[in-house]
C-alpha cells in the first residue's frame, strides 16, 4: 500500500485530494497546524473509525517536525499544498508569506533530503498561475516567462525554482504542478468565486443586500478543484518529473462569474453589487489563461467540469448552506 503525506490537508485541494488517494487504496497522512480552532471541516468525514485519514501536527516554519514526519511516514508521495495562499492578503503580510509560501517548500524539500528518504519519495509542489502574472504571452504555458505580481507569486516563485533545483542537484523527483484558479464549494469565503456564490445565495434569501467587490474586469481560467486534484496525482505517476501547467484553457471575467452566479438563482448583479476600489490590489494581473496541452499530451489529463456547471456546483451548495442557517 502507498502512503502519501498532504501538507494543507484541512483546505479545499488537500480534502478533495485525500478523498482521491484513499479512493485508489492509498495511506494517507495529512499534516495539520495545532491551534486554538480546530479548522478540520473539510476532512471530518475521513477522519475516525473508517475514515483511513492520519493526522499529525507540524507545520512548514518547524523543520526538525518536518524531519521528523518525513522519517516516521516515510511516504512514497509529498504533496506540498500548504500555503498563505490569499493574494490580496499577501500584501497585507508580505514577510509571513514569503514564510511560509517560500522557504516552507525548502524546509520540506530538507527534510526529505535529510530523513534520507529522498532516493525513494516523490515530491509534488503546488505551484500558481500567479507566477506568470503580467503574462508576455497568451495563453500561459510552460515556457512561458514569469513576471509574478504579488508578494505571495513572488514567493511562489521561489518555492518553484527551489523545486527544480533539489531535483537537478540531489536527484529528487520534484514536480510542480502550475494551476490555474480552480474553486468548489469548498473554497474558502475570501475568494471572490466564493464571494460571490455566497452572496448570491444570501441575497436571494434576503439575509444579505449588497456585495462589494473590487476589479471586476480581472479574467481568470477558472476549473474544478476535484478535476485538478487528480491532475496532481497523474503528475507524480508520471515516468519522469517534470513540470506542468494545469487549466481549461477558457477564461471569464469577474464580472461574468456574477452573471452567471446571480442568474442561477434569477437575479440581477448589477442591482446588487457595489464597486469598492479600496478592494482593489495595488498590482493586479489583468488576465491569466493556460494551456494545458502539455497534461494533456503527457498525463492524459483534462477537466471534466465545465465553467456553466461548476459555478451552478457551488450557488447551489451555499443556497443549502444559508438555508441551514
Amino acid at each position: 500500500m502507498k502512503r502519501a503525506l498532504i501538507t494543507g490537508i484541512t483546505g479545499q485541494d488537500g480534502s478533495y485530494l485525500a478523498e482521491l488517494l484513499l479512493a485508489k487504496g492509498y495511506e494517507v497522512h495529512g499534516i495539520v497546524r495545532r491551534s486554538s480552532v480546530c479548522n478540520t471541516a473539510r476532512i471530518d468525514h475521513l477522519l475516525g473509525e473508517g475514515g483511513g485519514l492520519v493526522l499529525h501536527y507540524g507545520d512548514l516554519t518547524d523543520p526538525g517536525r518536518l524531519v521528523q514526519l518525513c522519517g516516521e511516514v516515510r511516504p512514497d508521495e509529498i504533496y506540498n499544498l500548504a500555503a498563505q495562499s490569499d493574494v490580496g492578503a499577501s500584501f497585507d503580510m508580505p514577510e509571513y508569506s514569503g514564510e511560509v509560501d517560500a522557504l516552507g517548500a525548502i524546509r520540506l524539500l530538507e527534510a526529505v533530503r535529510q530523513s534520507g528518504i529522498g532516493r525513494d519519495v516523490r515530491f509534488y509542489q503546488a505551484s500558481t498561475s500567479e507566477l506568470f502574472g503580467m503574462a508576455s504571452e497568451c495563453p500561459q504555458r510552460e515556457t512561458t516567462p514569469f513576471h509574478p505580481c504579488s508578494p505571495y507569486a513572488v514567493a511562489k516563485l521561489y518555492a518553484y525554482w527551489a523545486v527544480r533545483n533539489y531535483r537537478e542537484a540531489y536527484g529528487i523527483f520534484a514536480a510542480n504542478g502550475i494551476l490555474f484558479n480552480h474553486e468548489s464549494p469548498r473554497r474558502g469565503e475570501t475568494f471572490v468565486t466564493r464571494k460571490i456564490t455566497r452572496a448570491a445565495a444570501r441575497i436571494k434569501l434576503g439575509l444579505q443586500d449588497k456585495l462589494f467587490l473590487g476589479n471586476l474586469d480581472a479574467r481568470r481560467d477558472w476549473g474544478f478543484a476535484g478535476d485538478f486534484v487528480e491532475g496532481m496525482w497523474r503528475i507524480l505517476q508520471h515516468d519522469r518529473p517534470d513540470d506542468f501547467v494545469l487549466a481549461t484553457g477558457e477564461t471569464h471575467t469577474v464580472r461574468e462569474f456574477l452573471e452567471a452566479a446571480f442568474g442561477r438563482l434569477g437575479l440581477d448583479w448589477r442591482e446588487r453589487v457595489v464597486h469598492d476600489p479600496a478592494l482593489e490590489r495595488p498590482l493586479d494581473a489583468e488576465s491569466l489563461a493556460g494551456d494545458p496541452s502539455k497534461a494533456r499530451r503527457e498525463l492524459g489529463w483534462e477537466p471534466k467540469v465545465k465553467f456553466a456547471d461548476l459555478v451552478a456546483m457551488m450557488v447551489d451548495a451555499d443556497l443549502e448552506l444559508a438555508r441551514r442557517g
